[in-house]
């Protein structure tokens, strides 16, 4: 079977001016943009020396290490990509001109606080703004996008992520000290990835762990279950503390449906940042209700950089007109961040304690 696994490109693309040049944007941006043929205009960052490096490697016109002249030199049909710590989003959004095109990268907020106020600037100035959600334009999720919305494992009734790895978090400094990490900075993907299949859940348990060896970290681990009407499960365990080998790590979501499953094992988060490669394998049930050969499937491609095409494809179409609702818009992306406070909150709470229920 071949599976539809890539997005639909624009038929025009549109200059890019990104703003901040951080490790993603050489890791996965600049690569991703190559690829799809997304020329980008110019690079903004305060540091002017990293993005030289980068327009160099890149071919890149135009640098910046002022962000009032690279705004008032930019083409009129520019696409703004911020790359920039969440907490600078908002100030930076309102600098933009308005009624631009604008992809944000993720998360949309380090809170929900900082989040509504993205989505308040945005409106305010009129922005036709995305979130960063690349996870949703990986490869193995397109893919599995479309077996399911094709009806090939029935009604979809069971979702898991499951990551037991070992994280390399000196390649993340800017983690150290903050009050939340795991949940906002990571597992929003999976809880964006879960919303964008099965919906918004009608509640959330959780709990989010920090690590003795990591104290500067406020938490590498987290556990959820999103809470949908029966009989639909979906779970989220995240462990980036398992520094015992390679042996047992596993990194993979699944799709379990009435006659049918998928797995994927999203191999860029083993062995990170090198990866260790992805797998896609589908298994359905015959008439009888009996279960046939896992099929594989070879999907070229990855998460990092080629999820990131999706990404700034959703604007590139939304601008030239033929896209009508882009699926990360920050209309819908701030219910992704309603979900992680709640995450948070309700590992604030804590759980039911048997105590309650201790004979007197």
């Amino acid at each position: 079977m071949n599976l539809p696994y890539q997005p639909i490109l624009p038929v025009r693309r549109f200059p890019i001016l990104i703003i901040g040049t951080g490790g993603i944007v050489k890791d996965a941006h600049l690569p991703a943009y190559r690829m799809a043929g997304f020329p980008v205009w110019g690079l903004y960052n305060r540091t002017r020396e990293r993005a030289e490096s980068l327009a160099s490697q890149y071919q890149i016109p135009n640098v910046f290490a002022d962000l009032e002249t690279a705004l008032a030199a930019a083409p009129k049909d520019v696409i703004f990509d911020l790359a920039l710590p969440a907490s600078l989003f908002a100030d930076t959004l309102r600098k933009l001109p308005r009624g631009s095109h604008v992809l944000i990268q993720k998360p949309m907020g380090e809170n929900l606080t900082q989040a509504r106020e993205v989505l308040a600037v945005c409106q305010e100035q009129g922005l036709h703004a995305a979130i960063n959600c690349q996870l949703r334009f990986a490869p193995f999720v397109m893919a599995a996008r479309h077996l399911i919305e094709s009806h090939a494992i029935g009604d979809l009734i069971d979702m898991e992520m499951r990551l037991t790895t070992m994280t390399p978090w000196h390649l993340f400094p800017f983690l150290n000290g903050l009050p939340r990490m795991e949940i906002v900075y990571h597992s929003v993907h999976y809880v964006d990835l879960f919303r964008s299949f099965l919906g918004d859940p009608r509640s959330v348990y959780a709990r989010t762990y920090a690590h003795p060896a990591l104290p500067e970290l406020a938490s590498v681990s987290s556990s959820m279950i999103l809470d949908y009407p029966d009989p639909v499960r979906a779970t989220i365990t995240t462990n980036h503390m398992h520094r015992f080998g390679p042996q047992h790590q596993e990194s993979y979501l699944k799709w379990e449906g009435t006659c049918g499953a998928i797995k994927a094992r999203v191999g860029l988060l083993m062995n990170y940042p090198q990866g260790v490669g992805d797998t896609f394998e589908y298994c359905r049930l015959d008439e009888q209700g009996q279960p046939g050969d896992w099929i594989s499937e070879s999907l070229p491609g990855s998460w990092f950089p080629e999820a990131f095409i999706g990404s700034m494809a959703q604007v590139q179409r939304h601008q030239e007109g033929s896209l009508a609702e882009m699926p990360t818009d920050v209309a819908d992306v701030i219910h992704t961040m309603e979900v992680v406070e709640a995450a948070y909150a309700s590992s604030a709470r804590g759980g039911v304690k048997p105590s309650e229920f201790s004979r007197p």
